[in-house]
């Protein structure tokens, strides 16, 4: 009776923090250690929606402000902001060998896009990619503000970036490379970018092998000279061997390849050859994320019913998984075609705040498709996901021990439903359906 009249009286005491998911300490703490070591940019994952799954190379004007104006009246108030335009988006180059816009689908221009996004209160993102464009090199293009050109500055011995598409690569040995990545940075602030997914970045995932790393510390340098906060996340499938490279000058990366399906399936996606490949690759890059720089998990395929790929059980998964590793919320689907269930899901605020309190899960064990992901919020609590990654329903365990050690009595919040399930002695099991998961705050 003793030790039950204890737990009692510690778990009261819990109960108003697990309210809030157990995040509210932990934010403050991160925001502490920040005065020491300020975090301009990408302070939290980010949060926003992106064009390539849904609308690939299909995009507009009209169609990219479409998105905004339905993230600004659904999504915002969630913590979404980022309105990010993929490929698609360029045709040539202006007079000095910097990617222009398509002035048939966009005729007023980036910077008029921007415009109309930041008046909705949200930020405006571009696709890029590394080396100088084959259009460039064609044209010999000036380099703004310099003698030189842009074959002056190309090493003809690697491409350009890993895409395979006749950019030309940079060498920053030579007088003028540094100003023509200046060059463009300069050009995208003045649009009024917020965001660039820097893409086909080496060494990583692609169509050939080139290196990018001194193009990513220059870019790095190029935009914070702007003075404009411009968050620059690299994809793809970034290389894991130069992770504290891409930790040092990128605010996110990567890890794996595409999660779109294009033709291996029916659907954005698919669980078993996309979305269940995170489960393998995320834990090794966890020492690396944290206020800055993030690890990404690639878009957030919910929105669009049964068209995303995936089950119920399956979305609430990854979903989970993404909060947990705190990797960016990005959705992929088509804003204008959301499916109220989803939106639910999407919104789900408790679920948000794991993924903006910045402390990324590690599993217990991968032993067997039955999987326990742990995160310390460093305030006396802890995010608790079990996982049945099998094909068959199985019974997952968190055991107490896993977590901490001497403590055997838990208070359990079920953050999906925000439920508090009162205490649990030494465990809690869930008998959990093929690809479904539990995500809980657990109080010790």
């Amino acid at each position: 009776m003793t030790r039950w009249r204890i737990g009692a009286a510690l778990l009261t005491a819990a109960a108003a923090l697990l309210a809030t998911g157990g995040q509210a300490t932990a934010a403050s703490n991160s925001e502490d250690a920040d005065q020491h070591h300020p975090v301009t940019i990408a302070r939290t994952p980010p949060m926003g929606w992106s064009s390539w799954s849904s609308l690939r190379g299909t995009i507009s004007e009209s169609i990219i402000e479409a998105q905004a104006k339905v993230m600004h009246d659904q999504l915002r108030g969630h913590g979404y902001q980022y309105v990010n335009i993929d490929a698609g988006w360029t045709a040539g180059v202006d007079e000095y060998g910097r990617s222009t816009w398509n002035t048939t689908k966009f005729p007023n221009g980036m910077a008029a896009v921007a415009q109309y996004v930041h008046k909705l209160g949200l930020k405006f993102g571009i696709y890029m990619v590394p080396g100088i464009p084959k259009a460039a090199l064609d044209a010999n293009s000036p380099i703004k503000g310099t003698p030189y050109h842009v074959n002056d500055v190309v090493d003809p011995t690697l491409p350009g970036n890993t895409a395979a598409d006749g950019s030309g690569k940079l060498d920053f040995t030579k007088p003028g490379a540094a100003a023509y990545v200046q060059s463009q940075a300069d050009l995208l602030a003045s649009w009024g970018v917020d965001y660039i997914k820097m893409d086909f970045v080496g060494p990583g995932g692609g169509r050939v092998a080139t290196d990018n790393r001194v193009d990513m510390q220059q870019w790095r340098q190029a935009l914070d000279r702007t003075r404009r906060p411009i968050h620059l996340e690299l994809s793809n499938s970034l290389s894991f061997d130069n992770a504290a490279v891409w930790q040092k000058y990128s605010n996110g990366w990567r890890i794996e390849g595409d999660i779109e399906c294009y033709k291996h399936c029916v659907g954005l996606t698919n669980w078993a050859v996309r979305a269940s490949l995170r489960f393998d690759d995320a834990p090794k890059w966890v020492p690396f994320a944290g206020p800055g720089h993030w690890n990404d998990l690639d878009s957030l395929e919910i929105g669009n019913g049964e068209t995303d790929g995936l089950s119920a059980d399956e979305k609430q998964s990854v979903m989970t998984l993404w909060a947990i590793e705190s990797s960016p919320l990005l959705l992929g689907t088509d804003l204008t075609k959301l499916v109220p269930d989803d939106v639910k899901m999407i919104t789900n605020d408790e679920v948000i705040r794991v993924d903006q309190s910045g402390h990324p899960a590690h599993p217990v064990s991968q032993a067997t498709k039955q999987q326990v992901w742990v995160a310390d919020n460093h305030n006396g609590s802890y995010t608790v996901a079990l996982f049945n990654l099998g094909e068959t329903p199985a019974t997952v365990t968190a055991n107490w021990s896993d977590l901490t050690p001497h403590r055997s009595l838990g208070f359990v919040r079920d953050v999906w439903t925000h439920k508090n399930l009162g205490p649990a002695w030494k465990t809690f099991s869930a008998t959990l359906a093929p690809h479904a998961s539990r995500l809980l705050t657990v109080y010790l």
